[in-house]
């Protein structure tokens, strides 16, 4: 009976212990769970009808910058399709400033945020839908980075950054693992003909956003070529980062 009795002990602790074991798991599992985009704060509003310089400059409201694109631009290569995980933010204190945008140089942060200086970007014209492109941004540092809200773009001589599909926004931020990449889509212009202020394009540039919403500490704009002159209009909308292409180009 005493052999029976230690036998059922015996099994009762291992039990506890493959629970105990289970619970720790389950809740390292739960702290890498994606920074839902509720908990962050909302992305510049302003930021949709100024241009750069207007942001940055007389107005004095650097809560509110957007980035200058005529500063420092850096030439990048084109980018690559991956895929792309959604791990949760842990220190974005890498950040670099400047035209550096050094974010891999804090050996103690393990998740930073994505800037020129990590990444390389390129634009592609999609045949479906019209009158669309697909910006790749493609991680080239060491430490995965973590694709706040969605990029700032200026084609040409624009006076403004576009407009938004907020309907685009994820449930949470997009973490690019190195070597891989998250997408933004891009529509150019109005199918129906409703835009207004066309003109054509020679060249884009593209800048970044902080958890903040805002371009502090992201570096200098970046320069994406433009393999032909594209037409932009008044209808000229981006998309939040996105996961995959499918969903870049969705809206």
């Amino acid at each position: 009976m005493r052999t029976l009795n230690f036998r059922r002990a015996a099994r009762t602790s291992a039990l506890g212990a493959v629970a105990l074991v289970a619970s720790l798991s389950l809740t390292a599992c739960q702290g890498d769970d994606p920074e839902p985009y509720d908990a962050l704060p909302s992305a510049s509003a302003g930021s949709a009808s100024k241009t750069p310089a207007e942001s940055a400059g007389a107005s004095g409201d650097k809560g509110t910058a957007a980035p200058d694109a005529d500063q420092g631009k850096d030439a990048t290569g084109s980018g690559s399709g991956g895929g792309t995980s959604t791990t949760k933010p842990k220190d974005d204190s890498g950040n670099g400033n400047g035209g550096s945008g050094g974010s891999d140089d804090n050996a103690n942060t393990a998740t930073v945020t994505c800037t020129g200086g990590n990444t390389k970007l390129s634009i592609t014209e999609i045949s479906r839908p019209v009158n669309h492109m697909l910006l790749t941004m493609t991680n080239t540092g060491s430490k995965a980075c973590n694709a706040y809200y969605y990029p700032y773009l200026k084609f040409g001589e624009a006076q403004s950054v576009p407009n938004t599909f907020e309907d685009s926004k994820p449930q949470a931020v997009v973490t690019i693992n190195p070597g891989e990449s998250a997408y933004a889509g891009v529509m150019t212009s109005s199918a129906d003909g409703s835009g207004s202020n066309g003109y054509s394009a020679k060249d884009l540039s593209v800048s970044f956003q902080n958890r903040d919403g805002n371009s502090d500490n992201t570096g200098s704009s970046v320069s994406v070529p433009l393999s032909k002159s594209v037409h932009v209009d008044s209808s000229l909308t981006v998309s939040y980062w996105q996961m995959s292409m499918d969903d870049a180009l969705t809206y």
